[in-house]
C-alpha cells in the first residue's frame, strides 16, 4: 500500500522532538520572552560534535541546537516532517520520495536543497568516515537520487521501514555541504561544522563548555513547533559538570539555571527547594543491559549465563543505588516501546538456590580461599570494561553493587573497571572482556538490536552468530507485524539463549529554576529536548 505524509496531516501532533515543550510551563516563568542568556549544566561532555558520527544518548539535546533531520517523532512513536514536508513510500517498499523544506539556509549561508542532502548521504557512504551508519543504517541504500531541489528519492535495495528511523536520527541530521568540504576535522566536528538548527555553535573549550549563540535568520520552524522565528534565548552555554553533586550545587547556588542528570540521591535537594523544579522522562529504545560474551568461557556454556542472572536480584541492587527511582528492565526493549514484549516479566532472575545448582552441574563445583566458585583451578571470572565518556547514571556504582550481589549469591568474580575510552575500545578490539554494558536511545527499538544482535552488527559484543536471529531482525526491519515479530527476538534472546542480563529503562531527568519555562523531553526518545522553546523570565 502507498503510504503518504504530508506536514498538514501532522499539524495537531505532539511538538516536534527537537523543539519539545513540556515540563517547565508558562505557569512557572511567565509567558515566553525573547532574549536572555542561559547556562545549563550537562553530565557528559561529546566525544565529537558531528552529528553523523553521534553515539551518546547524552549528546541529543546538543546536536539538536545547530542540526536538524528531515523527520522527527511524535509522542506516539510515529514521523512528523521537519526539514521535510512530507514522504511518500511506494508500493513495494523500495522508494521513499521526500518533498523537503524550501527557503532554508545552513548558517554559514548555504542553500538547503536535495543536492545538500545527498552530498551528505554520499558524506555517510564514504571510505572510513561513518562506518556503523553505513554498515547498518544504511546497508540497504541502493543510491539517493536528486529529483529536483525540492525532492530526493531515496531507493532501496530491499524493504526496510528503519530508513525513517535513520532520517529522523541524529546522524541523518544535515549539515552544510562547504562544511564537509572545508572542515579541517570533520569527524570531531564543532564551530566549523553548520546546521540549519536554531542555534549556531560559535564556542567550543574542551573540558569546559560549548556556547551556541541564537542563529537569527532562523525561520522555517514546522507549524507544530511551539513557535515561529528564532529561539528565545540570545545565547546557551552548557557547561560539563561530570558529578551529580557539583551540578547540582552549581544550580542551588545560582550559578548555573538548568541541570540534567539528577540521580535519586541528589533529587531530594532539588524539590524541597521551592525555587527549583524537577521532571522526569523514560528513555526509548533499548534497556540498559548486561551482554555475554559467548565466543570465549566462561559464558559460551548457556548454563552460566543462566546461572548470572539467576544469581542476581535485580531489585534488590536498583533499589540499593537509585532509591525507587529506576524502572526495572526485563527485556532488551524498553518498556516504553510499542515493541516491548511484557510477558518476559517475573519469568527469570533472583533464585540463588537455583543459580549455584547450575553453576554445580556445569562444573564450577569447588571454591577458592576467598569463596570464588573454581573450575580445573580457574576462577568463575567475568570481566566488565566500562568506557568513562559513557558512564552515566552511576552505573559504575550499579556495576559495584552487581559485583558484590553475584560474589555473594554464587561466588561469581565479576572484575569491574573504568577506564578511558581507547583502552575500552582496545579490550573490545582484543577481545578481553566477558561483559558489555549498553543502552540506547533510539526512538525505533528495531534500530538498536540490528547494532546490538545482528551476526554483522556493529556493537555485536555477543559473539553470536545465528542465522535464525538474524532472519528475524531482518523480518522486522521489513515491516509487516513488527510487534510479533520483535516478540519472537525478545524471546530467543532473552527467554531461550540467556545473551542478556536487563538491568533498567534508562531515564533523564531536568532540574530548573523556576525562572526557566519551556523545558522539556523528545517525544518518543524521552530525552532532553534542545533549547528552541526555552525561555527566560525577565
Amino acid at each position: 500500500m502507498r503510504h503518504r505524509l504530508w506536514l498538514a496531516a501532522a499539524a495537531s501532533l505532539a511538538l516536534l522532538a527537537g523543539c519539545s515543550s513540556s515540563g517547565g510551563t508558562a505557569t512557572d516563568a511567565g509567558a515566553p520572552v525573547s532574549g536572555g542568556s542561559l547556562s545549563w549544566a550537562v553530565e557528559t561532555e561529546p566525544i565529537t560534535l558531528n552529528p553523523h558520527q553521534y553515539a551518546q544518548a547524552k549528546a541529543r539535546l546538543l546536536v539538536w541546537n545547530n542540526f536538524e533531520a528531515l523527520l522527527t517523532h511524535d509522542d506516539k512513536g510515529g514521523y512528523v516532517p521537519w526539514l521535510a514536508t512530507g514522504y511518500e513510500v511506494s508500493p513495494d517498499g523500495k522508494t521513499y520520495t521526500v518533498k523537503l523544506r524550501t527557503g532554508v539556509t545552513f548558517s554559514d549561508g548555504t542553500k538547503f536543497d536535495a543536492a545538500a542532502v545527498k552530498a551528505n548521504v554520499d558524506q555517510l557512504l564514504a571510505d572510513g568516515y561513518a562506518p556503523t551508519v553505513a554498515a547498518v543504517q544504511l546497508k540497504n541504500l541502493k543510491n539517493v537520487e536528486v529529483v529536483d531541489p525540492a525532492t530526493i528519492k531515496y531507493n532501496l535495495k530491499q524493504p526496510d521501514v528503519l530508513i525513517l528511523d535513520f532520517l529522523s536520527s541524529p546522524q541523518g541530521a544535515v549539515v552544510s555541504p562547504k562544511s564537509l568540504k572545508e572542515a579541517k576535522n570533520l569527524k570531531a566536528g564543532g564551530p566549523e561544522l553548520a546546521g540549519t538548527g536554531p542555534f549556531i555553535l560559535d564556542k567550543y573549550t574542551p573540558g569546559q563548555e560549548l556556547h551556541y549563540v541564537k542563529n537569527p535568520n532562523y525561520n522555517w520552524a514546522p507549524a507544530n513547533a511551539g513557535h515561529t522565528g528564532p529561539a528565545y534565548l540570545d545565547e546557551v552555554t552548557y557547561r560539563f559538570l561530570k558529578e551529580s553533586s557539583v551540578r547540582v550545587g552549581a544550580l542551588t547556588s545560582g550559578q548555573v539555571q538548568v541541570i540534567e542528570g539528577v540521580p535519586a540521591t541528589d533529587q531530594a535537594q532539588i524539590t524541597a527547594n521551592p525555587q527549583l523544579t524537577l521532571s522526569k522522562g523514560l528513555n526509548s529504545g533499548s534497556a540498559y543491559s548486561y551482554y555475554f560474551n559467548t565466543s570465549h568461557a566462561p559464558f559460551d556454556d548457556i548454563r552460566v549465563r543462566q546461572a548470572f542472572r539467576d544469581a542476581l536480584d535485580v531489585d534488590t541492587v536498583l533499589q540499593g543505588v537509585y532509591r525507587g527511582t529506576a524502572t526495572r528492565a526485563w527485556s532488551v526493549i524498553s518498556p516504553t516501546s510499542p515493541l516491548y514484549d511484557s510477558s518476559l516479566e517475573k519469568t527469570y532472575g533472583n533464585d540463588a538456590a537455583k543459580a549455584n545448582a547450575t553453576l554445580d552441574a556445569a562444573g564450577w563445583s569447588t571454591r577458592d580461599a576467598e569463596g570464588y566458585r573454581t573450575k580445573d583451578g580457574k576462577r568463575l571470572t567475568a570481566r566488565l570494561v566500562q568506557s568513562a565518556p559513557f558512564v552515566r547514571d552511576r552505573r559504575d556504582i550499579l556495576a559495584q553493587a552487581v559485583q558484590a550481589a553475584v560474589k555473594q549469591s554464587a561466588g561469581i568474580d565479576l572484575k569491574v573497571s573504568v577506564v578511558d575510552q581507547g583502552t575500552a575500545t582496545k579490550a573490545i578490539e582484543d577481545n578481553q572482556y566477558e561483559i558489555f554494558d549498553n543502552s540506547r536511545a533510539d526512538t525505533d527499538a528495531g534500530a538498536a538490536l540490528n547494532l546490538l544482535l545482528r551476526s554483522d552488527g556493529a556493537i555485536n559484543r555477543t559473539g553470536v552468530q545465528d542465522t535464525q536471529l538474524d532472519s528475524l531482525l531482518a523480518a522486522g526491519e521489513a515491516g509487516g507485524d513488527r510487534v510479533k515479530t520483535y516478540g519472537e527476538i525478545q524471546q530467543k534472546v532473552i527467554a531461550k539463549d540467556a545473551l542478556i542480563q536487563p538491568l533498567y529503562a534508562p531515564a533523564d531527568q531536568i532540574a530548573s529554576s523556576k525562572a526557566v519555562g519551556g523545558l522539556g523531553f523528545e517525544p518518543t526518545a524521552g530525552v532532553p529536548g534542545n533549547a528552541y522553546n526555552v525561555w527566560l523570565s525577565k
